[in-house]
């Protein structure tokens, strides 16, 4: 588990964190240089925090895991996606307030 109980996952482990996992997943497609993507990490860790038993809450960063980003079909960051079963169930793309973000993620 990463600081503020956010995963960080990989290429090499993603399949097994993410794809498999019994709990919806929800992983943040970011990168260092990408403001924005700063701008939501509070968000995502008080999601984290009050979601933690209903929802793993994850970081994939695009710069060093691009197969991964390319397989979804990433082009532009933050990319959030609620993996459920394997598949993308809710996606969001940009910062948002967190009201706004639980509601275009399915968590409102």
């Amino acid at each position: 588990m990463a600081a503020n109980g956010i995963l960080e996952v990989t290429s090499d482990t993603f399949q097994a964190l993410v794809l498999e996992n019994e709990k919806p997943v929800l992983v943040d497609f970011w990168a260092e240089w990408c403001g924005p993507c700063r701008m939501i990490t509070p968000i995502l860790e008080q999601i984290a925090a009050e979601r933690g038993n209903d929802i793993v809450v994850a970081k994939l960063n695009v710069d060093e895991n691009s197969d991964v980003a390319a397989r979804y079909g990433v082009q532009s960051i933050p990319f959030l996606a609620v993996f459920e079963h394997g598949q993308i169930a809710h996606r969001a793309i940009g910062a948002m307030p967190k009201a706004h973000l639980e509601s275009a993620l399915g968590l409102s």
